[in-house]
């Protein structure tokens, strides 16, 4: 599904306690369809089929299920849990993520339905945790014996059921109320030197003293770098603030664990987080020529390009062999016109500056297919969801003009949420007070030098229930072109009403609609289809006149969903080509939260620099879903290292395929134009391992340079075969050339 609201604290790490909680993230069943009686603890239910609840059902065996189904665990609920307590009156009940609605019994009685919300099944609550509470005397629990935990799901669209990481079953506290502020940034100094300030809050009247202490310490050896602690005394408006700042002896990520003793309770309150690395190198002050080898347009329609290009300011640049009709600005590297003939340009791109000079071949093709690289820009949902407005998207280009430009990243993408309540008379779609004066917003984006994105459904209605594009579609494209958009995502939500059991010709429909639309503007509009991989849409979306579409419902900042979505790719990754991709939805690093509240990344960052290199790996388009902002360094780090751009960007725009693909690691490999190719060695288990490869296997056969791309240096590989220790959830990425 398309989820309209995502209820995650902001920047708040709620704590835990451990003592006083059992996990039930096992032994759940599945079922498809709808009963009464399946909420029933006498129902048998010896023949349901056993359910890997950190995944959607799609992945337990009902892909493109929507509708009713349900979820049944027996869980033993212990006395303890209650005689531990500091308070005994409520149990709760955490049941990590519903999509879409939900109702929640135990033992057959009805404790919980829609986060909260009111209404039917069918048309309210939304996609989010689930937390419920009863009363610890109520007769529905059975302490000490066997009770029923039943779940029943109503999905609308996409992805379904229940998934994630936190299933618990533990009593009500006082130091519920507590809640660590980790959502400042990491800082950096010299030597491996990396601190933060974070903050014990609490949400609760209580007044909470104790004892913080701040554990450092090395996964790959599980020895202790650091330990500091301090008397914490904290209570409502009034938070404690701890700043530390510690050595890493090596660029890699160490553990953190926060440990807050209350004297009042003897509770443990906990939270654990990883300290960033930047590998990275610095960009250099001489000229470097970045991006992709080539950019196309159709003949006759506006041509918008910038050269990105890094090195010390002011840099002068020049191009021979511009075909006629388009221009350069030699004070900003920006190429604007448009070229009457179809065909493909020769050019040389030249940026000097005091530091030197460097030049770059490079083709700009005239024809019927554009896009012909993976789209590379910002999106608004992942940050702001429906509370997009003018502002945060103009300080999106701004700040990508300023920090990310220069190294290829040119669209600025507006998601769901800028459509106004009604049409005009005239039946022109038009904009809301959230963004006043659209043409406007995106010269300011064309002025410098970056291109502008919008969002429609071909539904009647958006996913956010704004108005879509149905029995409009001509009419809005025209606008789109009047506005000066050069990219749309299409996203399918509302036409389930139109098609609700589409066969392979309604799938397509809508999107061939839009696309004969497009086909009529004198402007290139980028056509990208978010129609979460129905029928297999890498199989035809091309010929439909996708530029991209999406291959999978949407992700969220957990490694369960990102790797869950990344390595399921292979089915997809052979339709790749120049002009059309599979699109594994945007990136979830740096500050995301759907709007408009945000949190740092859920990620670690080790799985920061999976999913960079997996989505380059995947010539998937990088569409960063950040508050730009509020780009820290790190993030920074992850997005301006241009050789793993160079990855994604490959003139080939072929996707990667895996070549070892067990439970403890994985390794893909993309073909590069040249004979190149890039490698990416992802260890997926919990700990260190090293990971080797024989040189004289298929992926290494015949290669005698061994490139780290993220440390963009050399590796010197000695003996046969070549091995690296990877970190939990972590990747090495190669590019290897003869």
């Amino acid at each position: 599904m398309k989820r309209t609201l995502l209820t995650v604290a902001a920047i708040v790490c709620l704590a835990f306690n451990a003592d006083a909680q059992i996990s039930i993230a096992k032994g759940w069943k599945i079922n498809i369809g709808d009963s009464p009686e399946w909420s029933s603890p006498t129902f048998n239910d010896a023949d349901w089929k056993a359910a890997n609840v950190s995944v959607p059902w799609e992945a337990n065996g009902y892909p493109g299920h929507d509708g009713f189904g349900w979820y049944r665990n027996h869980v033993v609920i212990p006395t303890w849990l209650k005689e531990k307590a500091f308070l005994k009156d409520s149990l709760r009940i955490s049941l990590a993520n519903v999509d879409d609605r939900d109702e929640v019994f135990l033992n057959g009685k009805l404790i919980g339905r829609l986060g909260g919300a009111k209404g039917d099944i069918r048309t309210s609550g939304n996609w989010g945790p689930r937390e419920y509470k009863i009363s610890a005397n109520d007769p529905a629990i059975l302490w000490g014996k066997e009770n029923l935990i039943a779940v029943r799901i109503f999905d609308r669209d996409g992805d379904g059921g229940m998934y994630g990481t936190n299933y618990k079953i533990g009593m009500v506290d006082i130091t519920d109320g507590i809640a660590y502020d980790a959502g400042s940034d990491f800082w950096f100094g010299d030597k491996g030197l990396v601190g933060k300030t974070i903050k014990l809050t609490a949400s609760n009247t209580d007044t909470f003293s104790g004892r913080l202490s701040v554990l450092l310490t090395d996964p790959e050896t599980g020895g202790i770098i650091s330990q500091q602690s301090a008397d914490a005394n904290f209570a409502k408006g009034r938070p404690f603030n701890f700043p530390f700042r510690v050595v890493a002896p090596q660029a890699k990520s160490y553990r953190l664990d926060y440990n807050f003793e209350d004297a009042k309770t003897g509770t443990t309150v906990s939270y654990t987080e990883s300290t960033p690395y930047i590998l990275t190198p610095p960009v250099s002050s001489k000229p470097r020529i970045n991006g992709a080898d080539v950019f196309a347009a159709r003949p006759g329609n506006p041509f918008l390009y910038l050269i990105p290009a890094t090195g010390a300011k002011p840099l002068k640049y020049k191009v021979d062999g511009l075909p006629d009709g388009l221009k350069l600005n030699p004070a900003t590297g920006v190429i604007t016109g448009s070229v009457p003939a179809a065909g493909t340009y020769p050019v040389t791109f030249t940026v000097s500056n005091l530091r030197g000079s460097k030049t770059k071949a490079f083709n700009i093709v005239i024809g019927n297919t554009i896009g012909l690289t993976p789209a590379l820009g910002w999106n608004s949902w992942n940050a702001w969801g429906l509370s997009v407005d003018d502002a945060k998207v103009r300080t999106a280009a701004k700040t990508m003009t300023d920090k990310l430009a220069a190294h290829g990243w040119a669209y600025v993408n507006i998601d769901d949420g800028w459509e106004s309540a009604a049409r005009l008379p005239d039946g022109r779609i038009t904009t809301n007070s959230k963004f006043p004066d659209m043409k406007a917003l995106t010269d300011y984006v064309h002025g410098l030098g970056l291109r502008m994105g919008i969002y429609s459904s071909p539904g009647d209605a958006t996913c956010g229930g704004y108005l879509g594009s149905l029995d409009h579609e001509l009419q809005d494209a025209q606008t789109y072109a009047e506005w000066g958009m050069d990219y749309l995502k299409y996203d399918w939500c509302a036409y389930s009403k139109v098609a609700p059991r589409p066969d392979l010709t309604a799938l397509k429909k809508p999107y061939y609609v839009m696309t004969e639309a497009l086909a009529k503007l004198n402007r290139d509009i980028l056509h990208s289809f978010c129609q979460y991989g129905m029928g297999k849409v890498w199989e035809w979306g091309a010929q439909v006149g996708g530029n991209s579409w999406r291959t999978t419902g949407d992700i969220e900042d957990t490694w369960q969903s990102m790797s869950g979505i990344g390595f399921r790719q292979d089915a997809a990754a052979p339709f790749s080509q120049p002009g059309h991709f599979n699109d594994p939805d945007m990136l979830v690093v740096g500050k995301v939260g759907w709007g408009p509240r945000l949190h740092n990344s859920r990620l670690t960052f080790d799985e920061q620099y999976t999913h960079i290199s997996l989505w380059s790996l995947l010539a998937s388009p990088l569409l960063i879903g950040c508050d730009m902002g509020q780009l820290d360094k790190f993030t920074l780090n992850l997005l301006t290292n241009d050789e793993v751009i160079a990855i994604d960007q490959d003139a080939l725009g072929k996707g990667a395929l895996p070549t070892v693909k067990n439970a403890n690691y994985q390794i893909w490999v993309k073909e590069l134009k040249g004979g190149a190719k890039a490698i990416g060695l992802f260890n997926m288990s919990d700990s260190y391992q090293t990971i080797s490869l024989d040189k004289t296997s298929p992926e290494l056969s015949g290669f005698t340079k061994f490139r780290d791309v993220w440390r963009q240096q050399y590796m010197v590989v000695s003996g046969k075969t070549l091995s690296a220790k990877v970190a939990p959830h972590g990747v090495l990425l190669l590019r290897v050339e003869k």
